[in-house]
């Protein structure tokens, strides 16, 4: 739920205008444009290219929305409408292909929506009241842009204890370093999230699985469930006889919608989705690889480094060993140090004690043994998110650019506000 780049109301632009193909999408339009206190005048018979042809010789609203059904190449119309509309135009495009890739390369565009034909009412004016809302928001200048650390939590083997870091780091950037955090645990049939912070996991992730085209900002509001005011999780508790059928593309857009609604955002990645899905590591600029110092660990921490510098070279690796027991080490810190040839960063002692109790409250580790060893492990781990997070005052750039026009011009505001209800298939 991005912001767009915002330009001033500017003299002579209509707030709204529509260009449809058919009587049919023409019709509820003009229905949900009174709804939204728009003119009805101002939906035009005529798709895209008419809507080109048009605006080439006048004004572009604010909202503009316009019908693809008889383009032969949307992508291609799509960027000559962007060199006829003014910046800050938020573009809404409708069509009859249901096809993800189509979906996501149009609004990489910079269109901030594409809705499946024919039209529903009920999703037509949810989409419109986006794009009213992202048009009514606050200007967001250059220097306003909160800086998001986005950060996953990687366990090199089974049992490792990734999960209960996880938790904990996101429940410490939510309370010791004061940032509404998003805990996303991609573990869909058994990850521990909600187990941990004694809540119910909800149909959240599952339902932005088989609609990733549903993701926005109100999705986020209604499908995440409150751990406090600034910690949210969004997990899933999947039938195991169900297997989950994505490319992914929900967890990219889930991380997009995080960066603009939470200044902070942890992903429990498992290590099956982390081969099945290796793009996903571009999103997030801290990586913390949890370990154990075993011989095993060692080898795994090794592979897993490897990949990292070869998968996600943008992020910054910090190398956490859990369950440490000084006198009960497999192999020794030096042998293990020099096996992987870089220093552990973070050593987290092992607290039966500690670790049951947590359980039994339903708190984080981090949360229950503030005062002890332990505790101070957690917050040198999360001073180090921190401070390799740009968390030191520093602006994370963004990755895209912002309105329509402003994509193509390489304007530097962020990406207009992502949703709606195209029904594309993952």
């Amino acid at each position: 739920m991005n912001a767009p780049f915002k330009m001033g109301m500017g003299a002579g632009r209509d707030m709204f205008q529509a260009y449809a193909c058919d009587d049919n999408t023409a019709a509820i339009t003009r229905s949900v444009a009174v709804e939204m206190g728009w003119d009805a005048e101002r939906v035009y018979k005529g798709g895209l290219r008419n809507a080109v042809q048009s605006l080439s010789v006048s004004a572009s609203p604010h909202v503009l929305f316009v019908d693809m059904s008889e383009s032969i190449d949307p992508l291609n119309d799509i960027n000559g409408l962007a060199e006829v509309c003014e910046p800050g135009t938020i573009v809404i495009a409708c069509g009859q292909v249901n096809d993800v890739r189509l979906y996501r390369d149009l609004l990489g565009s910079g269109i901030q929506d594409y809705l499946l034909k024919p039209l529903n009412a009920e999703h037509l004016r949810e989409t419109f009241a986006s794009a009213q809302a992202a048009f009514l928001a606050p200007r967001l200048e250059g220097g306003d842009m909160h800086s998001h650390i986005a950060t996953a939590v990687i366990g090199v083997r089974g049992g490792v204890g990734a999960s209960t870091v996880a938790t904990s780091l996101a429940w410490l950037l939510s309370e010791n370093a004061k940032r509404p955090t998003a805990l996303l645990d991609l573990d869909l049939h058994f990850g521990t999230g909600a187990l941990t912070l004694d809540l119910e996991p909800g149909r959240g992730l599952i339902d932005a699985i088989e609609n990733p085209s549903r993701i926005d900002g109100l999705f986020i509001e209604r499908a995440m469930v409150r751990a406090s005011d600034t910690l949210a999780l969004l997990s899933a508790e999947a039938p195991i006889h169900q297997p989950m059928l994505t490319d992914g593309g929900a967890f990219h857009q889930l991380e997009e919608e995080f960066r603009s609604v939470f200044g902070a955002s942890v992903i429990d990645m498992p290590r099956h989705m982390l081969i099945q899905f290796p793009h996903l590591m571009v999103d997030y600029n801290v990586g913390v690889v949890v370990t154990e110092i075993t011989l095993a660990g060692a080898r795994d921490t090794i592979r897993l480094l490897s990949w990292l510098r070869s998968n996600a070279p943008q992020m910054k690796v910090i190398v956490v060993a859990n369950k440490v027991q000084a006198n009960a080490l497999e192999i020794s810190r030096k042998d293990f140090e020099q096996s992987i040839e870089r220093k552990i960063d973070i050593s987290l002692p092992y607290d039966m004690r500690l670790a049951a109790q947590a359980a039994k409250l339903g708190k984080t580790l981090a949360e229950v043994s503030k005062s002890s060893k332990l505790g101070a492990s957690y917050a040198e781990a999360l001073s180090q998110v921190l401070e390799l997070g740009g968390a030191d005052g520093t602006v994370a750039e963004p990755k895209k650019g912002g309105s329509l026009i402003g994509k193509l011009e390489g304007l530097k505001g962020m990406l207009p506000k992502k949703g709606g209800k195209a029904k594309a298939e993952a």
